[in-house]
């Protein structure tokens, strides 16, 4: 996409085909340019590009990509790019239809974390939400310190508030399918007309419909980042002794541990453990907590 908004079909030159087959034994990401990069690109007659050069990032938010076939042992993991040059991250999940599931949250927080984004929450479908659950974790998750949106695209419950966060900013969308993220991107932005899809009725999964990451620039400052929805996340990067710094509710305690390397699990004298048994960390997050922590490979090349 040029700074006027046009955008251009584009290609890898060969140097970066070359160069990454030369190092593919050595490299351990997938992806060599990623949605949100800003590259210099050489035109056409056609009109198509060819990508002459691929500029630093400030950032990039990934996560593990699938066990590739043919590893040659349990911990090689490769990175997959998501995108890069993010300010906003918003984890969509919605509270009903499909049911909102606070491990995926977190692992997703986890990944914005690592990657120092500033990290939102948007629970949709609250228009449906008889039991007022959305209100209950919203609370939770405003306590730990994350701005959280009650949102309906079908009632346009609190558009107007996330459009107001967005403004200026490169904005980045990202939850499990049927969440509605591109239902919400239209309520904000009528023009992109993303495509919608329905949830199973029978598991009430919802059915991918975004098939890859699009960056759409919505007005002279702003742009967002509609991407597929995921059925699982794994964080990449991450050792287990660093993992716990990604848990902002748990940092306050982490003076008071007694060994500077603690996992906050078995090591004697922690005072993360001691704070959860005293409900000062809820629960619900130091179990999400170690379900990330046990997903770690010892052996990750990184």
């Amino acid at each position: 996409m040029t700074p006027d908004n046009q955008k251009i079909r584009c290609s890898l030159r060969g140097k970066f085909k070359k160069q990454f087959s030369l190092k593919k034994d050595k490299l351990h990401t997938l992806d060599v340019a990623a949605v949100g990069d800003f590259v210099k690109v050489d035109l056409s007659n056609d009109g198509t590009g060819a990508i002459s050069e691929i500029e630093d990032r400030k950032n990039h938010l990934s996560r593990k990509a699938i066990k590739m076939k043919g590893a040659s042992f349990r911990g090689e993991r490769f990175e997959q790019v998501i995108a890069s040059n993010v300010d906003n991250l918003f984890i969509v999940s919605s509270i009903v239809k499909p049911e909102f599931n606070n491990k995926v949250i977190d692992r997703i927080i986890v990944a914005g974390e690592s990657s120092r984004l500033n990290t939102f929450i948007i629970i949709n479908k609250v228009d449906i939400d008889s039991g007022n659950e959305a209100g209950l974790w919203e609370e939770l998750y405003t306590s730990i310190g994350y701005k959280v949106f009650l949102t309906s695209a079908k009632s346009k419950i609190g558009i107007e508030d996330l459009r107001n966060e967005i403004h200026g900013k490169v904005n980045l969308f990202w939850g499990s399918s049927g969440v509605g993220k591109s239902s919400i991107l239209n309520e904000l932005f009528p023009d992109l007309e993303l495509e919608t899809g329905d949830i199973s009725e029978s598991s009430y999964k919802g059915k991918h419909t975004t098939v890859t990451s699009i960056l759409n620039k919505v007005d002279d400052e702003t742009y967002v980042i509609d991407t597929p929805g995921i059925r699982e996340i794994d964080p990449y990067g991450i050792k287990k002794e660093d993992l716990g710094h990604y848990f902002i509710d748990f940092t306050p305690f982490f003076p008071d541990c007694r060994f500077n390397t603690c996992t906050h699990y078995h090591e004697p004298g922690c005072a993360v453990v001691d704070a959860v048994e005293k409900g000062e960390i809820d629960e619900l997050r130091y179990e999400s907590y170690l379900n990330i922590l046990d997903t770690i490979e010892d052996d990750m090349n990184f």
